[in-house]
This record gives structure tokens, C-alpha cells and sequence, in this order.
């Protein structure tokens, strides 16, 4: 059974972007989408501005590949008509085993010299 569940997680990759930026929100904790919207524009330093389009037809995909969840209730004190959501356990796999390939990547690009090799 562990073998279907690999090999759910390798058809899913390489994620998009906005996927893996979505995951990486959610990896601390519980979040509503403009929150999500705001760590991502945060931790990139701008670099990287989600709309809501792209994010909210993410996490309905998200949503349908199990990934992220839904919560049924949101933070004590929270607007009751914002949607929170959280990581998965499969979601928390995903991303791992994209990042991995993400090092895999940048070591192979640091051997070819395409990448300075760090000092």
C-alpha cells in the first residue's frame, strides 16, 4: 500500500508554483485565503503576488487532489465567512518530496556550473 500512495504522491510532481507556495503557508499552521495571499507575498518579499484567482482555483484543485483541507470551523474569534484551510498529511508528502526534487535540481545545476557552487 505504501507503493500507491509514492506513487500518487511522483504523479503529482513538479507541483506549480502557486501549489508549492500554498503548501508552504499552510505548513505552519492553519490559514484563510487572503492570509494565504499575504504570507506569500511576505516571505517572497514581493517578489511573488497571488490573486485570488490563481489562489482560489489552486486550493479547489488542492482541495480535489487532497492536499489541503477545508476547515469546518475557522479561528476562535475569526469572520465566520472566511474559509479556512490546512495542510493534509498527503499534502505535508507532496511538498516534501518537491522540494527534494527541487535540491536534486539545484545540486545538478551547481555540478554543471550553471549555479555557483557555494563557499
Amino acid at each position: 500500500m505504501a507503493r500507491d500512495i509514492e506513487t500518487e504522491v511522483q504523479a503529482l510532481l513538479p507541483l506549480a508554483p502557486a501549489f508549492l507556495q500554498i503548501l508552504i503557508a499552510l505548513g505552519e499552521g492553519e490559514r484563510h485565503g487572503y492570509g494565504i495571499m499575504q504570507d506569500v507575498t511576505e516571505r517572497t518579499a514581493g517578489r511573488v503576488r497571488m490573486s485570488p484567482g490563481t489562489l482560489y482555483g489552486s486550493i479547489k484543485r488542492m482541495l480535489a487532489e487532497g492536499l489541503i483541507e477545508e476547515l469546518t470551523t475557522g479561528a476562535a474569534g475569526a469572520d465566520e465567512r472566511r474559509r479556512f484551510y490546512r495542510i493534509t498529511r498527503f499534502g505535508r508528502r507532496v511538498a516534501s518530496a518537491e522540494a527534494d526534487r527541487m535540491s536534486a535540481l539545484l545540486s545538478q545545476a551547481r555540478s554543471s556550473g550553471l549555479v555557483p557552487r557555494r563557499s
